[in-house]
C-alpha cells in the first residue's frame, strides 16, 4: 500500500507540476484552451497556481498527511470544474482532462485509505 500511495502521489505531483508550468510560462496551449473554454485569459496565470499549489500540496502531504489529503482534494475538484468547462462549451476532447482527473482521484483515494 505505501509503495502505491508513493508512486501514484510522485507522479500524479510531477505531472500536474509540468501542467503548472505551462501554465505560467506562458505558452500557447493553455491560452488556446482558455479561448476554446471561453474563459478569460487572465485566469491562465491563476489556474496555473492552483495546479502549481496541488502539485506542491501533494508533496507536502508526505511531511504533514493532512496538506496531502488537502491538496489532493482539491486537484480533483479542480479537473471536475475543468471537465465542466469542456462540457459547456460542447468539448469532446476530455481524455488529457479525465487522466489528470483519474490521477487526482487516485491518490486522494489512496492518500484517505493509507493515512486515514
Amino acid at each position: 500500500m505505501f509503495a502505491a500511495y508513493v508512486t501514484v502521489t510522485i507522479l500524479t505531483s510531477v505531472f500536474n507540476g509540468i501542467a503548472a508550468v505551462t501554465y505560467l510560462i506562458g505558452h500557447d496551449y493553455p491560452k488556446a484552451q482558455a479561448d476554446m473554454k471561453r474563459v478569460p485569459r487572465s485566469w491562465v496565470p491563476v489556474l496555473g497556481m492552483l495546479l502549481a499549489a496541488g502539485s506542491l500540496g501533494l508533496l507536502a502531504g508526505f511531511a504533514v498527511p493532512l496538506l496531502g489529503t488537502l491538496a489532493a482534494a482539491g486537484l480533483v475538484l479542480y479537473f471536475v470544474g475543468a471537465l465542466l468547462a469542456h462540457l459547456r462549451v460542447g468539448s469532446r476532447q476530455l481524455v488529457g482532462g479525465a487522466v489528470f482527473f483519474a490521477a487526482a482521484v487516485a491518490a486522494l483515494t489512496l492518500n484517505v485509505t493509507y493515512h486515514w
